[in-house]
């Protein structure tokens, strides 16, 4: 995190810094660690919940997709979303969507939260700061998260693999009660949890590194044309609404490449107790080998990926933007972690803006100079 006093380093577009930024303002009332922590978690929950949700018919398509469902695997991503409310109904396109926000909040709030606190954790005490500690804590906090609610996304993906007329799980409690008395018991629950894991490293510290990183640089190189005042602190800079929501989409994108072989290892994994063949999926390195040797790579291991891209653009673009949204407004005005975590720290009275000191986690101080 910042010091408390800025120190000016080299001059950005030949224009030298002339001065340090002054100690922030402490005159607003200080936030305890309890409440920074109850505040970034319903935070991370509900932004999860938006993300989700808007997402939610084209993860159940993933689903289906990824593991060949028999009434749908010849059908292409926008031919099975047609095709499941004419033989579902419109809220089969929402079919284990129930389990998803009962996890999902969980989740969102865990892994945000999370993320904050390695952040200071590698910066403060250990000393790893830069791009680097944004990368370790986004892995940490995405493994950290699935850990604690992994029971809760096999379970929903057993419902949304369920078509109309299928009768093996009747709700979330029902397929909870057989999972435990038919796979083994709590065992049961972690089936793919290594290759969920594996697969959540790179996926969260990518997406949020890369997000991280684009606001930095973003907010560095052209703060007039990216950034704007912060609507209830007029001297802190955050990225418009609709950059954040691009910044959000190309993470996601990004993330989603490089970790998606592994999601759909983690999804078969996940479903070998209900399909056929499943004796042939038992490690990852197992299931990734035969889903190579019979599909390939672009029908085997990326195939959904297209869908992916649709769903994953706009869901990290929603979690990332409400979550900024929200820790705006959840620290009072111009305190040193409202100035860290949001935007840019505005000094001076007037028109030409520079770059004077590049904070290490989000923020940055940005100075005005005066025109006589």
């Amino acid at each position: 995190m910042a010091e408390r006093h800025a120190t000016p380093v080299a001059p950005v577009d030949g224009v030298a810094p002339t001065r340090p930024a002054p100690r922030l303002d402490r005159g607003a009332p200080q936030h305890t660690n309890s409440s920074r922590w109850m505040r970034n978690f319903l935070a991370g929950g509900i932004a999860g919940c938006c993300a989700k949700t808007t997402i939610a018919p084209l993860d159940r398509v993933k689903i289906l997709l990824q593991a060949y469902n028999p009434h749908y695997k010849h059908l292409g991503v926008f031919s099975t979303l047609v095709a499941i409310p004419r033989k579902e109904g419109f809220l089969g396109l929402y079919k284990g969507n129930g389990a998803m926000m009962v996890r999902i909040f969980p989740y969102g709030a865990i892994q945000f939260t999370a993320f904050e606190k390695y952040k200071r954790v590698l910066s403060k005490q250990m000393g790893i700061t830069g791009h680097v500690h944004r990368l370790l804590a986004g892995s940490m906090a995405g493994i950290t998260a699935v850990i604690f609610t992994y029971p809760l996304d096999m379970v929903r993906a057993r419902l949304a693999y369920q078509v109309k007329g299928d009768h093996g799980y009747r709700g979330i409690l029902h397929a909870f009660s057989l999972i435990y008395k038919k796979e083994g018991g709590f065992r049961g629950f972690y089936h793919g949890l290594v290759p969920t894991i594996i697969g959540m490293a790179p996926y969260a510290g990518f997406s949020f590194f890369t997000f991280s990183t684009l606001k930095s640089v973003g907010l560095t190189r052209a703060p007039a044309l990216l950034g704007r005042p912060s609507a209830d602190n007029p001297d802190v800079l955050v990225l418009r609404t609709p950059i954040n929501l691009l910044f959000g989409g190309t993470a996601g994108a990004i993330a989603q490449t490089i970790s998606y072989p592994l999601d759909v290892a983690r999804r078969r994994m996940q479903l070998a107790g209900i399909l056929p063949n499943s004796e042939n999926f038992g490690s990852m390195w197992q299931t990734l080998t035969n889903v190579y040797k019979q599909y390939g790579v672009r029908r085997g291991l990326y195939r959904g990926l297209s869908l992916n891209y649709v769903r994953c653009v706009p869901s990290q673009a929603v979690a990332f933007t409400t979550y900024e949204f929200m820790r705006q407004q959840g620290y009072g005005q111009g305190t040193k972690q409202r100035a860290d975590c949001v935007g840019v720290k505005l000094r001076g009275e007037a028109h030409a803006l520079r770059v004077s000191h590049v904070r290490p986690s989000y923020g940055f101080t940005v100075n005005h100079r005066h025109h006589s």
